[in-house]
């Protein structure tokens, strides 16, 4: 199984085991992962499962769909390298994958 690791706003990491063609909201929320609301359940209609994608793997998780740069634009905190964690699916290649978690998810 694929590994991720979230590193809260603080700094403190833990990496989790993710199923193959989950998302990474999901895996956060089936691992206790704080930081990521995800009050729409997934569905990318609130920005509130945003992660900070670590450099390195910018270009393996790819870029946003047109659909979710515009719930990007009502997040706090957006970055050059914000996603929606609900708009990740995971798949072999992003064993090892590093996402921030945000002090704040809201709108």
């Amino acid at each position: 199984m694929p590994k991720i690791t979230f590193i809260d706003h603080d700094g403190h990491a833990k990496t989790v085991e993710a199923e193959i063609g989950a998302t990474v909201m999901e895996t956060a929320q089936r691992n206790g992962i704080e930081g990521i609301v995800a009050e729409c359940g997934g569905s990318c209609t609130c920005a509130t499962c945003m992660v900070h994608v670590d450099e390195a793997w910018t270009a393996t998780v790819g870029q946003p769909s047109s659909e979710e740069e515009d719930m990007l634009d009502t997040a706090y905190d957006v970055r050059p390298s914000s996603r929606l964690s609900c708009q990740i699916k995971v798949t072999e290649n992003l064993d090892g994958l590093v996402v921030r978690t945000p002090a704040y998810q809201g709108r």
